[in-house]
């Protein structure tokens, strides 16, 4: 990707809340109306190598920006409650399972790294008991540096484990104290200097930009330090400030807050930077060196997204344990209880914590795989997809999606021909709004534009 500098009129022009497209249709449009035998008759359909995602939502502290489903305690025996309830719920799923194997096992939260050695050993027993883990399957866990060791990073590669994430967000301490995440650059250098000589395949981090406080110059030094680090891949997530949907965020001073110009020019140097440093920009928010296996799968056209984001695996074979998680399977959706008690009390019924749920019809499917081609790949060959989806014309089926698609292409964003779809360099920042002209289920005006900044 070359070097872009892209028009602040456009910015002003599309920033726009959209959806992120890591389904279709999005999380919005699961129902409470739903059929709880979909989910057995999902998986006997499903391939024989399938996504576990398990949501661990315990944190110790509160960082004030994050959105996610999470727990706050200091109480560790809560922890060895909910594997309990774990323990419940795996056994529902485990003759469904039975013939199939998992070839991407992944911890995520909250802050699975909550849990202790002792836990986390119980944790990976429990899953090699109810489940057929392949021997070279992707295990990967997220990390946050204050609630991790030498020892327990020791300990995650003796359980299996072969891939990192560590949350970085910002190394400035001003804009760690606003975001109530205060952790030393040093701790970060030393984990991911370790996670290396233990031989974790792969190392990510995450950073935030649109966070308070943050300026260009202050951010360049995390950015480049970042670039030091020479992590596999990277994730740059732009802050969504809502602090009527998430109570924490009330405690972050509006007037903190970059605006829309300036985290335009934080956004543009993360990416500029990056790409400077041989980085891929996989598109949305994510960059991988060459030699990792996203840039890979991206070069052979095999890239494809689900709830986890980009993935190397299957996007509709991916089944989620724990409370809020979501799992999708064979054009069935659904989605745990985002409520503990109500999760718990579920499981402990030998019921499942489904709360909501959706099953794809024959254009959902159709648009589902538009829509990943288009933000995995950047280009559609409409004559290919038209054979594989039986279409006769495929601008006539998409009549509606060529007319919203008309204000992308004189900003030069995408390009559209009778054979084929390109989504620009320029337009790479705008993909999920060019997703959404085709999205059946927005409104007219959710349809125009989803926000980057």
């Amino acid at each position: 990707m070359q070097t872009i500098k892209w028009d602040p009129a456009l910015i002003s022009k599309y920033n726009i809340n959209g959806p992120r497209y890591t389904s279709y249709p999005t999380a919005l449009s699961l129902s409470t109306d739903f059929d709880h035998g979909l989910i057995q008759s999902a998986i006997s359909q499903s391939p024989d190598e399938l996504s576990l995602y398990l949501h661990i939502p315990f944190c110790h502290k509160l960082c004030y920006y994050c959105g996610c489903n999470k727990v706050i305690t200091r109480h560790q025996h809560k922890a060895d409650t909910y594997l309990d309830a774990l323990t419940e719920e795996m056994a529902l799923y485990a003759p469904l399972l039975d013939s199939k194997r998992i070839n991407q096992l992944h911890l995520g939260g909250g802050t699975p790294t909550f849990l202790t050695e002792v836990q986390l050993s119980r944790l990976m027993a429990l899953l090699h008991k109810f489940f057929t883990i392949n021997a070279d399957a992707e295990i990967s866990i997220e990390i946050d540096p204050r609630s991790c060791n030498d020892n327990k990073l020791r300990h995650l590669r003796t359980l299996g484990f072969n891939r990192v994430s560590f949350g970085v967000q910002d190394l400035d301490e001003k804009v760690q104290i606003a975001i109530n995440r205060v952790q030393d650059t040093d701790l970060i250098r030393h984990q991911v200097q370790l996670s290396r000589e233990l031989g974790f395949s792969s190392i990510n981090l995450d950073l935030i930009y649109g966070l308070p406080f943050q300026q260009p110059a202050s951010f360049a030094e995390t950015v480049d330090e970042i670039i030091r680090l020479n992590p596999h891949r990277i994730s740059l997530f732009s802050y969504a400030h809502i602090p009527a949907r998430f109570a924490a965020q009330r405690k972050i001073d509006n007037s903190s807050l970059p605006d829309a110009p300036l985290k335009l020019e934080l956004m543009q140097l993360a990416i500029d930077r990056f790409v400077a440093a041989g980085y891929q920009f996989i598109g949305m928010d994510h960059f991988a060196r060459p030699d990792d296996t996203l840039a890979k799968a991206q070069h052979a056209g095999k890239l494809q997204r689900n709830f986890q984001g980009y993935t190397t695996a299957g996007q509709d074979a991916l089944i989620g344990l724990g409370v809020s998680s979501i799992s999708q399977v064979s054009g069935v959706l659904w989605q745990n209880s985002k409520d503990l008690p109500a999760y718990y009390a579920a499981v402990n019924k030998a019921q499942f914590a489904t709360e909501r749920g959706f099953s794809l019809n024959a254009d959902d499917k159709l648009r589902a795989a538009l829509i990943s081609q288009l933000i995995c790949h950047f280009a559609l060959d409409t004559e290919t997809f038209s054979r594989q989806w039986h279409i006769q014309s495929f601008w006539q089926y998409f009549a509606d999606a060529l007319a919203r698609l008309q204000p992308f292409m004189e900003d030069g964003l995408v390009e559209v021909y009778a054979e084929r779809i390109k989504v620009t360099d320029a337009g790479r920042l705008w993909v999920r709004s060019i997703c959404a002209c085709f999205d059946a289920y927005l409104t007219l005006d959710q349809q125009r534009y989803s926000k980057v900044v």
